[in-house]
């Protein structure tokens, strides 16, 4: 079986990221795997062969919606010289928006099956509210979901969300949660001891994210602020923030106007996040919305005390006194005041499965769209 993958995760251009690695081991269970990634011209990425029968490819556009237009033409491109052909191959869409425009497209071009994936909860009220944008995503979705072969969804929460909604789909969907290797968090040495590097903090609380919109990391600093004004912690405590995005700048000059300069510190992403979550005392996710929360699994697979907004798959992973409501401050304080307090526990992390059993599972997923697999759920 070949597929055709249309993203717009442009971090596996980078040789050492996750995204990368996953994208590879994904060409261990199929025949050929190609990836059209929609990226602007200002990134300078490259058609690469990153295995032996994975190959990605930059779309190079000038614009962002240059992306959906030219990830048509190169994805075509890619069916045609690669042979692809109908009945046998997949096109596959990582989100039910831009990229399933262009799966759509190349479905009616090619007759090639087509399947989408579901990776965030676009059907919560604050993610229609946060733009336009997602406005329009929302009816997106609602066009292309029920029109193809096959829906895979990161979590039965979503799942759940769109039999309400009353979604007509084709097959139901599939359930297939994003991969954990969780022994392999356990064993990974630490590299990085957070407590040697900030050692003139007492406690560490860790943000590991993409500085978007949705994340609401503001929540994170306004919630923080409060403690230290209350003084129900030592001011000797220090919020570390990972990652990178567009907020980046706006979250910055809000730690400036809060005065908190000498208590939150900014680093960009790292891949050595595992020792992060090994040396820290704390880990939050405030999140207006999640599909499923990898961070979350993460952290709790590490052995780090997490508190989360109630997104995702929060309710199935930790204990009720370490969620709030997306968007609560006040719950937000209460949570970290009893956290930092040791009155909250690890949470316990379900048992995952091996790497060689997810693939599996992938390539059933996959493969539901050849052969009409009905009612697969794979917890």
């Amino acid at each position: 079986m070949k597929i055709l993958m249309i993203s717009t995760d442009s971090k596996m251009f980078s040789t050492q990221t996750a995204t990368r690695k996953r994208i590879t081991s994904y060409g261990e269970i199929f025949d050929e795997l190609h990836v059209v990634v929609l990226s602007l011209r200002s990134n300078n990425f490259h058609q690469e062969k990153i295995s032996s029968n994975v190959w990605i490819y930059s779309t190079n556009s000038f614009s962002k919606l240059a992306c959906i237009y030219d990830a048509i033409l190169l994805g075509f491109q890619v069916i045609k010289t690669t042979g692809m052909k109908q009945n046998q191959d997949v096109i596959s869409c990582q989100d039910p928006f831009e990229t399933a425009i262009c799966g759509f497209c190349l479905k009616k071009l090619s007759k090639i099956n087509l399947q989408i994936q579901i990776h965030t909860d676009f059907l919560t009220p604050n993610f229609y509210q946060e733009s336009i944008k997602n406005k329009i995503r929302v009816l997106l979705a609602k066009f292309f979901l029920v029109r193809a072969d096959c829906v895979r969804a990161v979590s039965d929460c979503l799942v759940d969300k769109l039999k309400s909604a009353n979604y007509k789909f084709k097959t139901d969907p599939v359930v297939l949660p994003i991969f954990v290797d969780v022994q392999k968090i356990k064993t990974t040495p630490i590299k990085t001891d957070l407590r040697k590097k900030y050692s003139q903090f007492s406690k560490i609380i860790l943000v590991a994210s993409r500085l978007s919109k949705e994340k609401n990391i503001s929540l994170a600093l306004n919630a923080f602020n409060q403690i230290l004004n209350q003084e129900k912690i030592k001011t000797d405590c220090l919020l570390l923030i990972v990652g990178s995005g567009p907020e980046a700048e706006t979250l910055k000059s809000q730690v400036k106007k809060l005065n908190l300069g000498n208590n939150v510190i900014f680093e960009k992403w790292t891949d050595d996040l595992i020792s992060y979550y090994k040396t820290a005392d704390l880990f939050l996710l405030t999140s207006n919305y999640e599909g499923y929360g990898l961070t979350l699994v993460e952290a709790v697979a590490s052995g780090l005390r997490v508190i989360s907004s109630d997104v995702g798959i929060a309710k199935k992973l930790l204990p009720p006194e370490n969620i709030f409501l997306p968007g609560d401050q006040q719950g937000l304080v209460d949570k970290i005041d009893m956290a930092l307090k040791g009155k909250i526990t690890p949470a316990k992390l379900p048992s995952m499965g091996s790497q060689r059993e997810y693939l599996d599972l992938y390539r059933q997923v996959v493969s539901c769209c050849l052969q009409n697999i009905d009612h697969l759920i794979i917890e």
